[in-house]
């Protein structure tokens, strides 16, 4: 199953950030970290596409302070989520074999 870079590091962030992976916190590590920047939205649509496809599930976390009682979705990978992260890494690594720069 071939990931595109956004879902990647979308993905990796998920992983970094662990039961707090939720939509502003992952915008943040991908900026942060990254130095990609993305909309809240684009993060979303991005982890509802990768839900479809059976690669994270989310989950509504208790709500939190200083939310106004709001509910957070917040995201983790599933099995299938880090076998396909794992295949993308294995991919990268051996397309890197043999390159050198000039």
């Amino acid at each position: 199953m071939s990931l595109g870079d956004l879902q990647q590091v979308v993905m990796l962030a998920v992983a970094r950030l662990g039961p707090d992976a939720y939509g502003a916190a992952i915008r943040d590590e991908l900026r942060e970290v990254a130095g990609r920047r993305v909309s809240v939205p684009t993060v979303y649509v991005t982890l509802v596409r990768l839900e479809e496809r059976g690669l994270t599930r989310s989950a509504t976390a208790e709500p939190a302070e200083g939310r106004g009682g709001r509910a957070r979705r917040v995201f983790a990978l599933t099995d299938a989520g880090w076998a396909a992260l794992d295949d993308a890494r294995r991919a990268m690594n051996r397309m890197w074999r043999g390159v050198s720069p000039p």
